[in-house]
């Protein structure tokens, strides 16, 4: 057993020992009064061999728990359940997902991590702060677990909400600031959210098969705890989705502001170039070769001038009062 991990014994609900070495899981899982865990951070085929002999742990199992990358589900074989789960927690502006494996036995949990990031002393924590509940067995132990998992999601959602309704303020603000900024952002906001989605939703299908097993596994009593983290993953599942939602709007939004921008410059284009155009007007056709009013003479001159400037000043006026410069 490695420093990073775990084990307890508990007996008719009480604590009875931790931190003994895995090697004596034998000494224990044969007393149908006794619950035991084991929490293994990133072991080896051998460390999972050890307590695979000794539970009955089908090789599949094994294998998944091994392998990283795998998709959230709940695997049912004839002496436990398996369950492949996601902690997750935003690190800076990131999101960090820690894979979980998990095998039920009827008095046995065993919880696989694949890194140390997973803070499993809350779990603890957990179970410690409502001790008389212990004695509902490895079902009470599983219902902490999930229930700080999808807490978890609950953090994540939290950050990733307030992160779009600044992007929000950002994208209206009087000054927006560096355009191509906010469309990175959306952007990465859109792609955490996808990643986020495919492997932390799936909780709620893992959660509802458990509860339609409730009547051979759970207690009763249990039966509500179990329905309360199964209404907080359709919330977070909910909340991703109005989140994905929001993102796409932002985007979209965006995208609009920059079509409304170029029609702006367009029409301001468009407005100095017809100003333009009446002075170049005069000008080329008081430049025909031929005799004009004031021709030869300074009178001339000062009639193109004073035509041009008040054409120029009519289009400016007007142009202005409609909003094009």
């Amino acid at each position: 057993m490695t420093d990073m991990d775990r084990t307890r014994l508990y007996r008719n609900g009480v604590l009875e020992a931790e931190g003994f070495p895995i090697d004596d899981v034998s000494d224990h899982v044969g007393d149908k009064s006794a619950v035991v865990w084991f929490d293994l951070c990133s072991p080896t085929a051998a460390d999972l061999g050890k307590i695979s002999e000794e539970l009955g742990l089908h090789q599949l199992a094994v294998e998944d728990a091994l392998h990283s990358h795998q998709r959230p589900k709940l695997d049912s074989y004839d002496t436990h359940l398996f369950i492949t789960a996601y902690g997750a927690k935003m690190v800076d502006r990131s999101l960090d997902l820690i894979e979980l494996s998990i095998f039920v036995t009827k008095n046995a949990l065993v919880t696989v991590r694949e890194n140390p990031g997973f803070d499993i002393d809350e779990v603890v924590r957990r179970w410690d702060a409502n001790p008389e509940m212990v004695k509902y067995g490895v079902p009470y132990l599983l219902h902490g677990l999930l229930d700080y998992v999808v807490d978890g999601y609950f953090d994540v959602l939290q950050t990733m909400d307030d992160r779009v309704e600044a992007l929000e303020d950002d994208l209206f603000a009087d000054d927006p600031g560096d355009r191509v900024h906010i469309q990175r952002l959306t952007y990465e906001m859109r792609k955490t959210l996808v990643r986020f989605r495919r492997l932390a939703v799936p909780m709620r299908e893992i959660v509802g098969s458990l509860l339609r097993r409730s009547v051979e596994m759970l207690d009763p009593a249990l039966t509500p705890y179990y329905q309360d983290v199964y209404d907080h993953t359709l919330r977070a599942a909910e909340w991703t989705d109005s989140l994905r939602e929001l993102v796409g709007n932002v985007r979209e939004a965006h995208i609009n502001q920059q079509g409304f921008r170029l029609n702006d410059i367009m029409k301001r284009i468009t407005s100095w170039a017809a100003i333009i155009a009446v002075p170049t007007m005069i000008t080329g056709y008081y430049g025909q070769n031929v005799p004009y009013p004031g021709f030869g003479q300074s009178i001339g001159f000062w009639t193109s001038t004073l035509a041009i400037l008040v054409a120029s000043s009519i289009l400016y006026t007007i142009f202005k009062k409609k909003g094009w410069l």
